[in-house]
């Protein structure tokens, strides 16, 4: 059964990518979609993990994953704000400050 908690962040990696696709088709609709698909799997690989640990063998794949959903999320993001991007640079080179 633990075997099925990779499948989930396959899942999820699977789901992200198609709402990069989405988002760079300009289709919000379907990034939206996809987004709410991504959700659902999240929450059922929260519950399926309180009853059963990631094997050790895959753990490394899981970070491969998430590293590459958190790509996707990133290009997600820039295309649904492209001022972001233009903002970033504002700031390239000034040292972080939080208040």
């Amino acid at each position: 059964m633990s075997d099925m908690l990779i499948d989930y962040y396959k899942a999820i990696e699977d789901s992200s990518l198609k709402m990069l696709e989405a988002a760079r088709a300009s289709d919000w609709d379907g990034v939206v979609r996809y987004e709410g698909a991504c959700a659902v799997l999240i929450e059922e690989l929260r519950f399926k993990s309180q009853e059963h640990e990631l094997p050790p063998e895959h753990r490394k794949e899981k970070t491969r994953i998430m590293q590459r959903i958190l790509r996707n999320d990133a290009q997600i993001r820039i295309l649904a704000e492209p001022w972001l991007a233009q903002f970033e640079h504002l700031f390239d080179g000034q040292p972080q400050t939080m208040h």
